[in-house]
């Protein structure tokens, strides 16, 4: 057989063989594909390896306490129907693609469910000290990553259950579908039994056509990295002012606490054309810039750093983070009419460049070995592209019941690696209350409650001045 022909024989035969392998691939993979974590999600874990884990949690304080053991009831016949919360998250031999998630065989809501008073003397300062506890405890990563606290001994009456979730299961959005599927009224359904883990052949079957689906996406994807660059700043976004805002943290934190009531802020924000969003990060700017100006510096701009999402709800089926970074300069004075009218501006001009994935995962698993070799955390204990972050999340529009008893309030505590950000803030909408947490290391922030007191003021003259916000 001349040479050419040979050639010619042999290139065939690799061709069908490689074809018989992806077609034998695909039909592993349509069997049911591994539960893979997202890149998003693993880049949370990646970020978790320092000494604070990346953990949030839900604080639904209750107007009465139903008992321990009726909690655990009520969490033992919902929480199977949420199928993350019963599967750990194991890796894959070498070659198998992500980590992915199985169920846990042995899963018992018991081990997950704890009961602890609250720290003296019960009030709401103590109950957050008390969750907070919770938050910054490392969760497993040999069980569901999640637990709940039950705490009782308030001053007040009543309970509260602390529902903490690591970052790798969901982001805000992700949370709060996990809490509809807990509460009274939740449609439950019968959970069907532990499935086995894939098997090796199958992992390394969907990790090949996973590699050739990313070659194809990699255009696309060099297109998103671009855009989510852009939306958190650039390549070489401008320096923030240098203040004491920015300071190595260390592993403790201490959370403080702001509620105002929702409608009020709604409306005003709507008359100047704003958000609730664009009024709660003007309040915050100029909050910063007041503990700033006691302290004896002068900073009127902050940088703020605001998780996007495309989408408003989740459900059960989608978690996982889909959040990309905006960054935001903000006044901290001037006309609070004026300043929400440009905070929601900025937001409405550039929000869609935030609304793809993010950079960190865009860059999979170059950015989850550069931040499992400490590189991240290196970067974050350096950086000078933002002073702090904040995270608003939309919650229940009505109140909501869980083990039969009413929430009164829901307090959001998030946790992770803050590097030189001393103070972070998370907020939630609920009901008709908006309630705002501060996150800072006790260590470097010991005005934390001058803060809180300057952001309510803010956030009352919001509410209190809707259509005539002209004052400084």
């Amino acid at each position: 057989m001349p040479p050419r022909a040979r050639a010619v024989q042999h290139w065939s035969v690799k061709v069908r063989q490689t074809r018989l392998t992806l077609v034998r691939a695909s039909q592993q993979v349509a069997r049911p594909r591994p539960d893979r974590a997202g890149n998003a999600d693993l880049a949370f874990l990646a970020m978790g390896h320092g000494t604070v884990p990346e953990q949030f949690a839900a604080v639904l304080v209750l107007d009465a306490d139903p008992g321990v053991a009726v909690v655990e009831r009520t969490l033992a016949a919902r929480a199977p129907s949420v199928r993350r919360l019963r599967q750990r998250l194991i890796g894959t031999p070498p070659g198998c693609g992500r980590p992915v998630w199985v169920d846990d065989a042995d899963f018992d809501v018991r081990r997950h469910v704890r009961h602890l008073p609250c720290r003296p003397p019960g009030d709401l300062t103590a109950l957050v000290d008390t969750a907070l506890t919770q938050v910054i405890s490392p969760l497993s990563l040999n069980r569901p990553l999640w637990r709940a606290a039950y705490v009782t001994g308030l001053s007040g009456g009543g309970a509260a259950v602390v529902l903490v979730l690591h970052h790798v299961l969901a982001d805000g959005i992700g949370g709060l579908a996990i809490l509809a599927d807990l509460v009274d009224g939740a449609a439950g359904s019968v959970p069907p039994p532990p499935a086995p883990a894939p098997s090796t052949w199958q992992l390394a079957a969907d990790a090949a056509v996973g590699r050739l689906q990313a070659i194809r996406r990699f255009p696309a994807g060099w297109r998103q990295f671009r855009e989510s660059m852009t939306a958190g700043g650039g390549f070489l976004a401008p320096a923030a002012t240098r203040c004491s805002l920015l300071a190595t943290t260390g592993r403790d934190r201490r959370a403080a606490i702001a509620e105002v009531a929702l409608p009020p802020v709604r409306i005003a924000a709507h008359a100047h054309g704003g958000t609730v969003n664009a009024a709660l990060l003007t309040a915050i700017a100029g909050g910063l810039c007041t503990l700033l100006h006691d302290r004896g510096e002068t900073v009127d701009r902050i940088s703020i750093a605001l998780p996007v999402t495309a989408r408003h709800r989740a459900t059960r089926a989608e978690l996982g983070n889909q959040v990309s970074p905006l960054l935001l300069t903000v006044r901290g004075s001037g006309p609070l009419s004026e300043r929400i009218r440009e905070v929601a501006t900025a937001v409405r001009r550039r929000r869609s460049q935030a609304t793809g994935p993010a950079p960190i995962a865009l860059l999979g698993p170059a950015f989850r070995w550069f931040a499992a070799v400490g590189g991240y955390r290196w970067y974050l204990r350096r950086q000078h592209r933002l002073h702090t972050v904040v995270s608003f999340v939309r919650g229940p529009d009505t109140p909501i019941r869980i083990a039969g008893t009413r929430v009164r309030s829901i307090i959001p505590l998030g946790v992770g690696e803050a590097g030189n950000i001393t103070i972070a803030f998370q907020a939630l909408s609920y009901a008709d209350t908006l309630t705002v947490t501060a996150l800072a290391d006790p260590h470097r922030v010991s005005d934390l409650d001058n803060l809180m007191t300057a952001l309510r003021s803010d956030l009352d003259r919001i509410a209190a001045a809707p259509l005539n916000m002209t004052e400084h």
